[in-house]
């Protein structure tokens, strides 16, 4: 593999560059840095010795490319060189390619298996597409569109027609999965919206993508011209299919809808009395966007605003007339660099803080900063206009507000803050302005015009015990992450409260969107009994995740999480799984261009069996097919793909395929408690033949010596009719059988469960569904093993009697939903699910079951 150094006098930027580029390869590329000098008092500064350990930690006879800044990094880069046997030298490869783009480019290109000379070509011309641009006239600067896709002469244009199906449709997040995915292929692609009739764009700009203001339910086409276009339309339908890994399940969050024409100054509500004062207004109505009760001293926030040395305006930045554009450009990537770094840290905070699912809001800020249509019209404008960096950014950034500001859609309107907040993240960098940073003597609740989403994550919810904001609403970025942090907010307020003084005393139900200023007693006790009941609900229902799954009546059922990689394995751990129902393996295969090898896939699987400590982890083979077609396994696209090559299909058909990863599994089972499950089993033949290929890679392990762990149990996934009729014979086979509601619903049903048309028949709360469970439950029972179910329908708290009731010995959800599903069966007792199953079974729509199960559980 080849190997990349990065040469930088910033460790601080050379670290950004890599992890951007890592983001483009998912660490599949080795990549060293080289930055930087030991001095805390000038830290800036290269390093021959620390350029040839760089060197040597990614050594490859396939070659090493070196990437430098400028200046000493060159010159220290030649002398390390000097340090390394002659024969070595020869595989080293000084490139004079721009140091972010030359970087994104190699990794990709060496990702892709191209030799040296091929990721040397595609690092030098890495800014040729920029180069060629700057022969353009000053019309071609805004963000361009074009009526027909883009033909060019590496092939014939391919296109898909997809329905997108998640919640929010591309989003910031999914559109920046979108752009990532489709920037890793070398072909040029374009989307557009039919249904809103745009024309097409440039599917690596996240801007382009998110201003189509594609919905739920929304038709796109995908369009690509290049060598490698199947492949590329293969992932990003992948992609969208798969919903970009979101759970489309509405959010649970008790929003108490405003009158219509409210009177902000309203009225109190009926239990929390409160008088009128003199001088103040007694309370304030906003929108709710956060649920919980907060009481605090009231703290104003108030952002340092950025400083112009250069103009007699300290609030708008500075226009003049630059003569070394080449400079003023440099200037302007290295602000975007310390910008791209600042979020990158953010990022791994957020991660770490509320989960990657919310962070990854962040993920669309970097790709703000990487957007080519904004980069290239801010390079045309400094190179044509002699402008300075600041006033070009602020007009590119203008433009791309204005552009949201038009759409006709108020969601995508919202996104004008996360434009904002990067757009004066970059003018701060170059203003020389310091970061603004929350600093509250003692917790108090934050009063403000408006937060960044920046500034929301950066908050310490220790300290912050609440938010109040005149701008927003409850579908803001803002709003999103007060909700994962678990800060009570409320947004919408009148302006008059950023008149109230440091602290006063405020009280605020985020569940209701009203503020009370300086309470009187009676209120004060009532929200404080309000609160405490909060706080207490949500300490009880962490204490039983973590405890085992167990009903009133002291049944057990084994609460697992299905995941589908390391990090939502730790967080599976944290909300109290008792191990990995569900381990999807398809990750470790999709957004890349070789399969991963063995050794790839034990890492993995080692490192998740570590995370879970002896806790069970039940690993399924690849599922591909269906909604997830891989190009370079050669699961292309079908007519038909859910009744296609999918699943156990597939790898029988590709026995090398199956056995490299049988052979991963089992070597990662040697003391640990893994066991191995095959999907989409339709015959009893299927499973013998799966039985058999293990065997043998059994039989190899121990010729070899190698150890696994020779009791692991081996179960399918029942997830189809024929499963289901012959589940008898099937279990004869098996160790266990684990029902996937998610398949099984939509094949029962007839439905397409990635069609808004007819998504809403593919329930399995529906009779049909739960008479097939049923079914299942017993027949595995009836031959002496264990029946579990992993579904996202598990994570609906009303489906925890019923699936407690039909019998299931475990069942494995998201891993958020984990607490509400223990908690749900911990009110119930054996007897009360089983009646209200016995109801349910006789119902004629799953409209029906969740009627009786809701009234069932207010008697109980």
């Amino acid at each position: 593999m080849i190997g990349i150094v990065i040469v930088s006098h910033s460790r601080r930027l050379a670290e950004g560059v890599r992890e951007l580029a890592l983001q483009m390869v998912k660490d599949h590329v080795p990549i060293a840095v080289a930055a930087g000098i030991d001095d805390p008092a000038n830290p800036l500064g290269t390093d021959a010795m620390q350029v040839y350990e760089a060197i040597a930690s990614v050594y490859s006879d396939d070659g090493v490319l070196v990437l430098m800044d400028l200046g000493s990094a060159l010159m220290s880069a030649e002398m390390a060189l000097e340090f390394l046997p002659s024969e070595q030298q020869q595989h080293i490869h000084l490139c004079a390619a721009p140091l972010v783009e030359g970087a994104i480019a190699a990794v990709v290109a060496a990702a892709s298996s191209s030799d040296i000379q091929q990721v040397i070509t595609e690092a030098q011309g890495a800014l040729v597409a920029k180069a060629t641009q700057l022969g353009l006239d000053e019309s071609h600067l805004s963000l361009v569109i074009s009526e027909e896709p883009m033909i060019n002469d590496k092939g014939q244009t391919s296109q898909i027609s997809l329905t997108v199906s998640n919640r929010f449709g591309l989003h910031a997040r999914p559109a920046a999965q979108f752009v990532s995915c489709a920037a890793r292929f070398q072909s040029q692609i374009q989307v557009r919206n039919i249904t809103k009739g745009s024309e097409f764009v440039r599917a690596d700009s996240i801007n382009q993508v998110a201003m189509l203001g594609v919905r739920q339910g929304d038709e796109i086409v995908i369009s690509a011209t290049g060598s490698d276009a199947e492949e590329a339309l293969a992932a990003l339908q992948t992609l969208i299919t798969t919903n970009f890994g979101e759970d489309n399940t509405p959010p649970h969050l008790p929003i108490t809808p405003l009158p219509p024409n409210p009177t902000r100054w309203g009225p109190l509500a009926p239990h929390l009395p409160i008088a009128p004062s003199p001088h103040l207004p007694t309370s304030l109505q906003g929108i709710p966007a956060s649920p919980g009760v907060a009481i605090a001293p009231c703290f104003r926030y108030r952002k340092t605003p950025i400083t112009w040395e250069q103009t007699t305006s300290r609030e708008q930045p500075p226009h003049y007339h630059v003569e070394d554009i080449r400079e003023e450009w440099q200037r302007l990537q290295t602000a975007l660099h310390t910008a791209q770094q600042e979020i990158q840290t953010l990022l791994s905070h957020s991660s770490i803080q509320i989960g990657d699912t919310e962070a990854a809001i962040f993920d669309a800020h970097l790709l703000f900063l990487a957007d080519p249509t904004l980069l290239e019209a801010a390079q045309q404008r400094i190179f044509t206009q002699h402008l300075n960096a600041e006033a070009v950014w602020q007009g590119v950034i203008n433009e791309v507000a204005s552009n949201y500001r038009r759409l006709d859609d108020p969601y995508l309107q919202e996104r004008i803050a996360d434009v904002v907040d990067v757009g004066q993240r970059v003018l701060r960098v170059l203003s020389g302005t310091p970061m603004t940073i929350v600093d509250v003597p003692q917790p108090a609740i934050l009063v403000a015009a408006d937060l960044t989403p920046s500034d929301t994550a950066s908050l310490d919810p220790t300290r912050i015990l609440g938010i109040c904001i005149t701008a927003g609403s409850a579908t803001s970025h803002t709003a999103i992450l007060a909700r994962s942090l678990g800060i009570p907010a409320i947004v919408g307020l009148p302006p008059e409260i950023l008149q109230l003084a440091d602290g006063t005393q405020l009280a605020i139900d985020g569940e209701t969107g009203r503020v009370w200023v300086e309470p009187e007693p009676e209120t004060l006790v009532a929200l404080r009994t309000q609160r405490d009941a909060q706080q207490v609900n949500r300490q009880q229902t962490r204490t039983i995740a973590h405890q085992p799954g167990m009903t009133r009546d002291r049944h057990q059922i084994n609460v697992f999480a299905n995941v589908s990689g390391i990090n939502d394995t730790q967080q599976a751990v944290n909300f109290g799984a008792e191990g990995v129902g569900l381990l999807r393996t398809e990750f470790l295969y999709l957004n890349r261009t070789t399969a991963p090898t063995e050794e790839q896939q034990l890492e993995v699987y080692q490192a998740i069996a570590q995370i879970l400590d002896h806790r069970p982890l039940i690993i399924r083979t690849l599922d591909v097919g269906g909604d997830k077609s891989i190009a370079y396994l050669g699961v292309g696209l079908e007519s038909n793909p859910f009744l296609g090559w999918r699943g156990i299909r597939f790898c029988l058909d590709r026995p090398h395929v199956l056995k490299t990863q049988l052979r991963a599994i089992l070597r990662a089972s040697f003391r640990h408690q893994i066991k191995i499950m095959f999907p989409m089993i339709t015959t009893v033949a299927e499973i013998q033949a799966a039985k058999a290929i293990l065997a043998e890679v059994q039989g190899e392990l121990r010729q070899a010596g190698v150890p696994f762990d020779e009791a692991m149990q081996i179960g399918i996934m029942v997830e189809v009719p024929s499963a289901v009729t012959i589940a008898d014979q099937l279990a004869r086979e098996v160790d266990f059988f684990s029902i996937g509601t998610n398949d099984l619903s939509q094949y029962v049903m007839a439905a397409d469960r990635t069609n808004p048309k007819v998504a809403k028949l593919a329930d399995a709360l529906h009779p049909a569904v739960l008479r097939m469970i049923h079914q299942t439950v017993e027949a595995g029972h009836a031959a002496g093993i264990w029946v579990g179910l992993c579904g996202e329908i598990a994570a609906d708290p009303l489906a925890a009697p019923i699936l407690l009731g039909l019998g299931l010995d475990e069942v494995s959800l998201s891993p958020p939903a984990i607490p509400a599903f223990k908690g749900a069966i911990a009110q119930l007792t054996m007897p009360q699910a089983q009646a209200i199953v016995t109801t349910a079974l006789q119902q004629d729509s799953a409209a029906k079951v969740r009627e009786i199960v809701n009234d069932d559980l207010h008697l109980i």
